[in-house]
């Protein structure tokens, strides 16, 4: 979280505060007024551009700043994609259709890859709040580019996910691997042996081809151990739990 504080002195003191929050979120925000229609975008390679739509939820107008940038959230580097308009304002109860466009430049073709939409509201002062608090979220979501080809498809990937257990001296460690070509996006993970179930945390999404090693809180009784987890489709959506056996 980033904040932002502004003040002016005037007469003899302080007259004007203004507070501006800039809050990245994940998801949809529920608490700013400018939201977005789905929590991840695909573009196809077969599609120059893409739409998302903007909508103003709230009762005051607002400027929006909207751009595509990477995962590490980097504002140099230069984005395969543009986003267009790259500012508008929307008022209460509007929407702005908003069109991610593909540009030049070599992205993987054996494997999808992964940027991310970004959406700034710019709080529009208003002379009747001019002592009012002002709250500027960013809602920021994956945005996900996929090639022509691509062998079997992103709602197969979780089941062809292979999972192992490792011994080592600091303890044990469940090692996911992703064989697919597809990014795979976790709700939870837990493995279970007979005994209280372990409940992993900060689970990161899994990409194309990679593997991600998670520390276990104990040992792990090989007979019958089973991991459980729930994965995000394309829309948005949970899909059901699956089950594999995992060891050593």
């Amino acid at each position: 979280m980033k904040t932002l504080l502004r003040a002016r002195a005037g007469g003899f003191g302080l007259r004007r505060i203004c507070v501006a929050l800039i809050v990245c979120w994940p998801a949809l925000p529920a608490s700013a007024g400018v939201m977005l229609n789905g929590t991840r975008i695909v573009l196809g390679a077969d599609e120059r551009s893409v739409s998302t739509i903007v909508s103003n939820l709230g009762r005051d107008d607002y400027a929006v700043q909207a751009w595509v940038n990477d995962a590490a959230d980097s504002r140099d580097r230069a984005s395969p994609f543009i986003a267009m308009p790259a500012l508008f304002r929307v008022r209460a109860g509007e929407e702005q259709v908003v069109r991610i466009i593909r540009t030049p430049g070599e992205l993987p073709s054996d494997r999808e890859s992964v940027f991310y939409f970004n959406a700034q509201e710019i709080p529009v002062q208003n002379e009747r709040q001019d002592n009012a608090l002002k709250v500027a979220v960013r809602t920021r979501v994956k945005l996900f580019y996929r090639p022509k080809g691509l062998p079997g498809t992103a709602l197969q990937a979780p089941g062809q996910l292979q999972w192992k257990l490792i011994d080592r001296p600091t303890g044990t460690l469940l090692r996911v691997s992703n064989p697919s070509a597809y990014h795979v996006t976790f709700i939870g993970i837990r493995v279970t042996d007979g005994q209280k179930p372990i409940e992993l945390r900060d689970i990161d999404m899994l990409a194309p081809r990679s593997s991600l090693d998670y520390p276990l809180k104990r040992q792990v009784g090989v007979a019958g151990a089973m991991v459980e987890f729930s994965t995000i489709n394309d829309h948005g959506g949970y899909q059901d739990p699956l089950k594999a056996r995992v060891g050593f």
